[in-house]
């Protein structure tokens, strides 16, 4: 039987998940998460085999609770299920540890063929995943600013890009202010802007933010 958590700030889809996990014999809902912090409570008490989580969430976006997630518990999966396309997050998400990357338009049945997949220890890449992986092979000649960001700075970009300031942020991701302000340093140099507006400018054009 594997366990699965969802994590989602929309009941419904919660719900909608739920339901259709209960049709099949070999998973059981154990858990369910409005935001990240919520996700990460369900994690310290053990009871989960595979993690199905939204990015677009309040509180803690599923970005940060990735990276939580990921610090506490490397070997669980964590299956992203969202509402942005591919394009936009997937292959640095599944850099930064995630299992898998789906958008939310896909038929139910591949959600639990992915969980299965990542439950055994396998990543879940779609064909347009696997394209855009292999085309990062060929160097970063072709990479849009973002791509080239670590795990740390991705983090602080799109905290940045959504107006929060950077004190809050520090206390947030449990960093000193200083060590803040080097991460937007570094930020702004590789993608060569020069303000937070431009950093919001460039998330909304790429559909990395709403």
């Amino acid at each position: 039987m594997i366990r699965v958590v969802i994590v989602d700030d929309h009941a419904v889809v919660r719900a909608g998940l739920k339901q259709y996990f209960a049709d099949q014999v070999d998973l059981r809902v154990t858990g369910e998460a409005a935001n990240g912090r919520e996700a990460l409570d369900l994690v310290r008490k053990g009871e989960v085999d595979v993690i199905v989580m939204d990015l677009s969430m309040p509180d803690q976006s599923g970005v940060d609770a990735l990276a939580a997630i990921k610090a506490r518990e490397p070997g669980l999966p964590v299956l992203i299920l969202s509402g942005y396309p591919e394009a936009h997050y997937a292959t640095t998400l599944l850099k930064q540890g995630a299992s898998g990357y789906l958008n939310k338009e896909c038929d139910p049945e591949e959600i639990v063929k992915a969980i299965r997949t990542v439950y055994r220890g396998r990543k879940y890449i779609t064909p347009a995943v696997a394209e855009m992986l292999a085309d990062g092979l060929s160097g970063d000649t072709d990479k849009l600013p973002h791509e080239l960001l670590s795990e740390r700075e991705f983090q602080v970009f799109l905290r940045l890009a959504k107006g929060e300031a950077i004190g809050h942020m520090a206390d947030s991701m449990a960093l000193s202010v200083k060590t803040v302000s080097t991460y937007r340093t570094r930020v702004m140099e590789k993608m060569r802007l020069s303000s937070n507006s431009d950093l919001t400018y460039y998330a909304m054009k790429n559909g990395l933010i709403q």
